[in-house]
Protein backbone atom coordinates (compact mmCIF):
# COMPACT_ATOMS: atom_id res chain seq x y z
CA UNK A 1 0.00 0.00 0.00
CA UNK A 2 2.98 2.23 1.06
CA UNK A 3 4.60 1.94 -2.90
CA UNK A 4 1.39 2.40 -4.09
CA UNK A 5 1.40 5.78 -2.30
CA UNK A 6 4.95 6.59 -3.05
CA UNK A 7 4.60 5.96 -6.32
CA UNK A 8 1.24 8.44 -6.70
CA UNK A 9 2.65 10.54 -5.74
CA UNK A 10 5.77 10.25 -7.66
CA UNK A 11 3.75 10.64 -11.02
CA UNK A 12 1.62 13.17 -9.67
CA UNK A 13 4.92 15.45 -9.02
CA UNK A 14 6.65 14.62 -12.15
CA UNK A 15 2.91 15.53 -14.11
CA UNK A 16 2.86 19.07 -12.44
CA UNK A 17 5.98 19.58 -13.15
CA UNK A 18 5.33 19.25 -16.68
CA UNK A 19 2.60 21.17 -16.86
CA UNK A 20 4.98 24.24 -16.40
CA UNK A 21 5.11 26.91 -14.40
CA UNK A 22 1.64 28.92 -13.97
CA UNK A 23 -1.37 28.50 -12.20
CA UNK A 24 -3.45 25.74 -13.25
CA UNK A 25 -6.80 24.64 -12.90
CA UNK A 26 -7.52 21.08 -12.99
CA UNK A 27 -9.65 19.22 -14.46
CA UNK A 28 -9.25 20.70 -18.32
CA UNK A 29 -12.56 19.24 -18.88
CA UNK A 30 -15.53 18.74 -17.02
CA UNK A 31 -19.23 18.57 -18.17
CA UNK A 32 -22.65 21.12 -18.26
CA UNK A 33 -24.10 21.28 -14.88
CA UNK A 34 -21.61 19.00 -12.82
CA UNK A 35 -20.83 19.55 -9.32
CA UNK A 36 -17.27 19.62 -9.86
CA UNK A 37 -14.07 19.85 -7.33
CA UNK A 38 -11.66 22.00 -8.74
CA UNK A 39 -7.60 21.90 -8.23
CA UNK A 40 -6.06 25.08 -8.11
CA UNK A 41 -2.20 24.18 -8.38
CA UNK A 42 0.13 27.43 -7.52
CA UNK A 43 3.76 27.03 -8.45
CA UNK A 44 6.90 29.21 -7.21
CA UNK A 45 9.26 29.11 -10.13
CA UNK A 46 11.78 32.37 -9.08
CA UNK A 47 13.93 32.75 -6.11
CA UNK A 48 10.77 35.08 -4.32
CA UNK A 49 8.18 33.15 -2.16
CA UNK A 50 4.51 33.50 -3.10
CA UNK A 51 2.40 35.09 -0.86
CA UNK A 52 -1.47 34.84 -2.06
CA UNK A 53 -3.32 34.11 -5.13
CA UNK A 54 -6.63 35.42 -6.03
CA UNK A 55 -8.98 33.62 -8.34
CA UNK A 56 -11.45 35.24 -10.45
CA UNK A 57 -14.35 32.96 -10.83
CA UNK A 58 -16.12 33.27 -14.59
CA UNK A 59 -18.98 34.17 -14.90
CA UNK A 60 -22.12 31.25 -14.65
CA UNK A 61 -19.92 29.64 -12.27
CA UNK A 62 -21.46 28.91 -9.13
CA UNK A 63 -19.25 27.82 -5.77
CA UNK A 64 -20.37 25.77 -3.51
CA UNK A 65 -17.63 25.37 -1.15
CA UNK A 66 -13.61 25.99 -0.42
CA UNK A 67 -12.30 23.88 0.97
CA UNK A 68 -10.36 24.81 4.37
CA UNK A 69 -7.17 23.45 5.24
CA UNK A 70 -3.59 23.22 6.96
CA UNK A 71 -1.00 26.17 6.86
CA UNK A 72 -3.23 28.62 4.30
CA UNK A 73 -6.37 31.00 4.55
CA UNK A 74 -8.74 32.03 2.21
CA UNK A 75 -11.35 34.83 2.30
CA UNK A 76 -14.01 35.29 -0.95
CA UNK A 77 -15.31 38.34 -2.57
CA UNK A 78 -19.02 38.12 -3.28
CA UNK A 79 -21.67 40.12 -5.62
CA UNK A 80 -24.92 39.28 -3.77
CA UNK A 81 -24.41 35.84 -3.09
CA UNK A 82 -22.44 34.24 -5.94
CA UNK A 83 -18.69 33.72 -5.21
CA UNK A 84 -16.88 35.79 -7.95
CA UNK A 85 -13.45 35.36 -6.65
CA UNK A 86 -11.25 33.17 -4.06
CA UNK A 87 -7.84 34.54 -2.74
CA UNK A 88 -5.92 31.97 -0.88
CA UNK A 89 -3.08 33.25 1.79
CA UNK A 90 0.26 30.76 2.05
CA UNK A 91 3.88 31.25 1.61
CA UNK A 92 4.47 28.92 -0.87
CA UNK A 93 8.79 28.69 -0.91
CA UNK A 94 10.57 28.91 -4.39
CA UNK A 95 10.72 25.82 -6.68
CA UNK A 96 7.40 24.75 -4.39
CA UNK A 97 3.70 24.82 -5.35
CA UNK A 98 0.80 24.36 -3.12
CA UNK A 99 -2.40 23.02 -3.91
CA UNK A 100 -6.12 24.57 -3.21
CA UNK A 101 -9.46 22.69 -3.93
CA UNK A 102 -13.01 24.27 -4.26
CA UNK A 103 -16.24 22.63 -5.21
CA UNK A 104 -18.73 24.62 -7.81
CA UNK A 105 -21.43 23.63 -9.83
CA UNK A 106 -21.31 24.26 -14.08
CA UNK A 107 -22.34 26.68 -16.16
CA UNK A 108 -23.78 26.12 -19.53
CA UNK A 109 -20.95 24.42 -22.25
CA UNK A 110 -18.30 26.41 -23.41
CA UNK A 111 -14.30 27.62 -22.47
CA UNK A 112 -13.67 29.17 -18.89
CA UNK A 113 -10.74 31.31 -18.47
CA UNK A 114 -9.18 31.38 -14.91
CA UNK A 115 -7.94 34.60 -14.35
CA UNK A 116 -5.18 34.21 -11.42
CA UNK A 117 -3.53 37.25 -9.68
CA UNK A 118 -0.15 36.09 -7.94
CA UNK A 119 1.45 38.16 -5.31
CA UNK A 120 4.85 37.47 -3.93
CA UNK A 121 6.28 38.68 -0.93
CA UNK A 122 8.69 41.54 -2.08
CA UNK A 123 5.35 43.04 -3.37
CA UNK A 124 5.22 42.48 -7.12
CA UNK A 125 2.73 40.12 -8.98
CA UNK A 126 1.83 38.48 -11.95
CA UNK A 127 -1.25 37.82 -13.91
CA UNK A 128 -2.08 35.19 -15.53
CA UNK A 129 -4.67 36.37 -17.18
CA UNK A 130 -3.52 35.79 -21.15
CA UNK A 131 -4.76 33.84 -24.14
CA UNK A 132 -3.06 30.02 -24.66
CA UNK A 133 0.17 30.43 -25.72
CA UNK A 134 1.18 33.60 -23.96
CA UNK A 135 3.74 34.27 -21.87
CA UNK A 136 1.43 34.87 -18.80
CA UNK A 137 -1.62 32.35 -19.77
CA UNK A 138 -5.16 31.89 -17.85
CA UNK A 139 -5.59 27.94 -17.20
CA UNK A 140 -8.68 27.15 -19.54
CA UNK A 141 -11.84 24.79 -18.27
CA UNK A 142 -13.86 23.10 -21.13
CA UNK A 143 -17.36 22.64 -20.13
CA UNK A 144 -19.09 20.01 -22.32
CA UNK A 145 -22.44 18.54 -23.06
CA UNK A 146 -22.76 15.66 -20.61
CA UNK A 147 -21.25 12.73 -23.24
CA UNK A 148 -17.95 14.64 -23.23
CA UNK A 149 -18.97 16.85 -26.43
CA UNK A 150 -17.74 20.28 -26.97
CA UNK A 151 -20.87 22.68 -28.05
CA UNK A 152 -20.61 23.44 -32.05
CA UNK A 153 -18.93 26.88 -33.03
CA UNK A 154 -21.44 28.75 -34.63
CA UNK A 155 -21.81 29.65 -38.27
CA UNK A 156 -20.33 33.32 -38.71
CA UNK A 157 -23.87 34.81 -38.84
CA UNK A 158 -24.76 33.77 -35.21
CA UNK A 159 -21.67 35.78 -34.01
CA UNK A 160 -22.82 39.19 -31.98
CA UNK A 161 -20.45 42.01 -32.73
Amino acid sequence: MQTRVAATLVYLTLTFAVLGAHVIVTPRESNAGAEQVYTVRVPTEGTVSSISLELDIPAGMHVMQVASGDGYTFDVKKDGNRIVSITWKREIKPKEFALFTFTAHNPQPGALQWKAHQTFADGSMIHWIGERGSKQPASVTTIVVNGGTAPAAPADHEHNH
